[in-house]
């Protein structure tokens, strides 16, 4: 089975793009371009820790709802909530009314402040489990990889949560520090030309 398909325009876009419309805008703007701010950074691990057990496409059509939820994923704010914010999550139709999840997205950014002391930025933090591509399988062939698993394991001893390998590697791919996009694909070598001119934050 080809590891493309067709897109609206007729360029091929990997195979996963077939599954949800709304998948072709989200692949060809967004996913596995290399992402720097540290804001957008904490959104995608908390959207991803949402998504355990469910679909990005679920995740994605509630993304305005957990922004305006979880203001704008301000972790400072998110790090004051309290048991009122809890309730008032849990009784919010517009996202995942899941308290473990709501709860390690308020413990998360608890934790925030340990690591920004450490590491100066989340970005210098995640930058820093990249992989070298020589040590990549082939795109879209692994679910887990060495880097996700260490990076995961890091994260759990910090106390975050809802940070295991396949979320972390589902997080890697879509922020550029993974380019899985498949061969063939219109938008693989935008993604390496976008990797290419980046500098992680150190």
């Amino acid at each position: 089975m080809s590891s493309t398909i067709p897109g609206p325009d007729g360029q091929p876009r990997c195979r996963w793009c077939n599954s949800a419309p709304e998948f072709f805008d989200y692949h060809d703007r967004e996913w596995g371009y290399p992402v720097g701010d540290d804001r957008r950074l904490f959104e995608k691990l908390c959207l991803e820790s949402f998504q355990s057990g469910l679909s990005w496409r679920t995740i994605l059509a509630k993304r305005e709802n957990f922004r305006a939820a979880f203001d704008g994923f301000d972790w400072t704010r998110i790090a004051a909530y309290d048991a009122a914010d809890v309730a008032r999550l849990l009784d919010d139709a517009g996202i995942i009314r899941h308290r473990g999840k709501i709860e390690a997205v308020i413990n998360n950014a608890r934790r925030m402040g340990d690591l920004l002391a450490e590491h100066g930025s989340l970005a210098a933090y995640v930058w820093s489990y990249e992989p070298k591509p020589e040590d990549l399988p082939e795109p879209q062939t692994a679910s887990i990889i060495p880097a996700s698993t260490a990076m995961s394991k890091d994260l759990k001893k910090r106390g975050w949560k809802f940070v295991g390998p396949t979320t972390v590697f589902a997080f890697m791919q879509a922020m550029g520090l993974v380019n899985d996009h498949a061969r063939g694909c219109v938008m693989r070598d935008k993604a390496a030309d976008l990797r290419a001119g980046f500098t992680p934050p150190k």
